[in-house]
């Protein structure tokens, strides 16, 4: 028996309404009648009828069709009609001998173009709305998360894992970051990254902080730096002023896809000594008194 509903009366909507206004009615209509929340006896009919709504409405050309031909043409057996033939309203989305027994096929004509709402596709109201929930059937990739730390997550490295009782060896390349997804096997490895107090990352780029001394800052020299490769000597250019940046090209972190590593940087952070020994104190108002003299002096 064909369905005679009209399918703007389903969604609650009117013949004017906007692509918007119909995408936000199907959202309120099918995460409200979906089984997995509404145990009334007429949800999953309502829940098939708002879809097959929403899935003509929601195609202007199949929009267009409905509103000059109405349900005629779309009735299976139609002349194929405007879904081609396709078995089922939703061409690559059809139903498969229960009410909730779906396949998805992003392939073909039936399905390809059709907007789930906003949704990206059918099983993301699920996944979205109901946790691990899926009425659909559709096998989801499982995650294990893992925990690594700063200096490997860097420089990549292999860990040893049991995961089912099999104990197994996971490769994190170099570059991955806090929540970086890796693929192994059927699962999903979720990285996550213990901090590091002598680096701060961002992106690919390394942020370190050297403490000098006001008479290095003054003078200039070298000193000793921890980077993420190990130590290294830089020099200091005399007058350096307090948060100044020295960049270390290709110093950083490695790019997790393709050639290249990002830089490091040095944020130079001078110490003022608390207490002064009274020639040191004596030597800075020489020192002042000399800077202010030749202030003077233009």
């Amino acid at each position: 028996m064909a369905d005679t509903k009209d399918y703007y009366q389903i969604l609650g909507i009117t013949k004017s309404a906007t692509s918007d206004e119909i995408k936000k009615a199907y959202r309120k209509l099918a995460l409200q009648y979906h089984p997995d929340r509404n145990k009334g006896k007429d949800a999953e009919a309502k829940f098939k009828e708002v879809t097959k709504a929403y899935e003509v409405l929601s195609d202007p050309q199949k929009k267009q069709t409905y509103d000059q031909f109405g349900h005629a043409a779309f009735e299976q057996g139609a002349g194929q009609g405007p879904f081609g033939g396709a078995g089922g309203p939703f061409g690559g989305f059809g139903q498969q001998g229960g009410p909730f027994s779906y396949t998805y096929a992003t392939g073909g004509d039936g399905g390809a173009g059709f907007d789930f709402g906003g949704f990206t596709d059918p099983f993301e109201i699920f996944e979205q709305f109901f946790g691990s929930a899926n009425p659909f059937g559709r096998q989801r990739r499982q995650s294990y998360s893992l925990t690594i730390d700063f200096l490997e997550a860097v420089h990549g490295t292999a860990k040893k894992v049991t995961i089912e009782g099999k104990s197994q060896t996971i490769k994190i390349p170099k570059g991955v970051d806090e929540g970086s997804r890796i693929r192994f096997g059927d699962y999903d490895v979720v990285i996550s990254v213990n901090p590091d107090k002598r680096f701060q990352r961002e992106g690919f780029e390394i942020i370190g902080i050297k403490e000098i001394s006001f008479a290095q800052a003054a003078l200039g020299g070298e000193v000793q730096i921890e980077t993420i490769d190990g130590n290294l000597k830089l020099r200091i250019p005399s007058g350096t002023q307090p948060g100044t940046a020295i960049r270390l090209r290709g110093r950083g972190v490695p790019h997790l896809h393709g050639s290249g590593r990002g830089d490091h940087y040095i944020r130079i952070k001078i110490t003022v000594p608390k207490h002064l020994t009274g020639k040191q104190k004596e030597l800075l108002h020489e020192f002042e008194g000399d800077s202010n003299k030749k202030s003077t002096w233009f």
